[in-house]
């Protein structure tokens, strides 16, 4: 991976900009961006949203403006700290204007799980970094992977865009499902994914089993599954994870959760117990941050079934290194691809896995 830059990074650059720094967005991804600057001695200017968002209230004891408005306060010569994401054509065409008039950063904080991923943690795990790297089957997973990085170090958006690739590209060169296919759904939201699949299979399937942990959202899974599956289809209202349990979630069984002591009591199920044998050609999964519990948790179908495989790498700081080992480990005769799906920040960067 000689390609990492030495650049400083991101954090680094805010620690020592003595030029005005405006967050742009508000939310869980802005709280968790300022919590970091109050930990760093890093001091925001100001907070300001999209003109057709903005109607006079605050945020983070910021009234929330207009970038107009800042700019004829501040002048031209700020910094923003892209504190939201987003995967919607218009709005990523937004922060790319952005980047072009302004000095524009994304800092990489963890949708799950705790720490930063900063230089202190690419050097504690380069070794595991390295290993992973070395599985990437191709050049254009093994680009992926040091852009990634690269973004995850600097917040400098230009790093995902050149390493961006279609779903297309995924699903009819790598996954290739047909009409016979076993799908495993983990994380099935609303039946989004499933819904992709089968546009590349005309509609037909083997077997369906999905699982969603949250209860309204699986209520819209149900009524999808209702109108539009038949057949061999299983939906169960549970998360993923390494053994059949119940957990407590401080909110809801999502994004952002955390287990605690008190919360909702949330039902999670082995895809081993799930399935109990039955066949599984293709498994996704994206759950929250729980990859790793829930590949645990399939290690028996995958290792019986050898499913080519979609994995959300991107929750955790640790999912670049630690979900490739683990999927390698399962099933070393599979080949690994890397790949980031238009998104900023890095979201949507997903661990495809085939046999050879």
């Amino acid at each position: 991976m000689e390609n990492i830059t030495e650049k400083p990074t991101v954090w680094e650059r805010l620690r020592d900009e003595t030029r005005p720094i405006v967050l742009y967005g508000m939310g869980d991804g802005a709280d968790k961006i300022l919590r970091v600057f109050a930990g760093r001695g890093i001091r925001a200017s100001g907070v300001f949203a999209s003109d057709e968002f903005v109607r006079g209230h605050d945020f983070a004891g910021f009234r929330v403006k207009k970038l107009s408005e800042l700019t004829a306060e501040l002048g031209e010569d700020l910094m923003i700290v892209l504190s939201f994401a987003s995967q919607r054509p218009e709005v990523l065409e937004k922060f790319y204007e952005l980047d072009a008039r302004f000095d524009l950063v994304a800092p990489d904080v963890p949708v799950a799980g705790e720490g930063l991923f900063d230089r202190d943690y690419l050097n504690a795990h380069m070794e595991e970094f390295e290993q992973a790297y070395g599985l990437m089957a191709d050049e254009t997973a093994r680009r992926c992977f040091t852009d990634i990085l690269n973004f995850k170090l600097t917040g400098e958006i230009h790093y995902l865009r050149g390493c961006e690739t279609a779903k297309d590209e995924a699903f009819q060169k790598i996954l290739r499902p047909d009409a016979a296919e076993h799908f495993t759904d983990l994380g099935a939201y609303n039946g989004d994914t499933i819904r992709e699949l089968l546009s590349y299979t005309g509609g037909q399937y083997a077997s369906i089993t999905a699982l969603e942990p949250d209860g309204r959202t699986f209520r819209k899974l149900r009524a999808y599954a209702d109108e539009n599956l038949t057949g061999d289809v299983a939906l169960v209202n549970a998360g993923a994870w390494s053994q059949d349990t119940t957990l407590t979630f401080a909110a809801r069984a999502g994004r952002n959760s955390a287990l605690a002591a008190k919360g909702v009591e949330t039902p999670m199920r082995a895809l081993d117990s799930v399935l109990d044998g039955r066949p599984c050609t293709m498994l996704k999964l994206d759950v929250e941050g729980a990859e790793r519990k829930a590949l645990l948790g399939a290690a028996q179908t995958i290792r019986r079934w050898s499913p080519r495989m979609n994995i959300a790498c991107y929750h955790r700081n640790e999912d670049l290194f630690d979900l490739p080992l683990l999927v390698h480990a399962l099933c070393p005769g599979h080949r690994l691809y890397l790949r980031h799906h238009p998104y900023v920040p890095a979201w949507d960067v997903n661990l495809y896995a085939a046999p050879n």
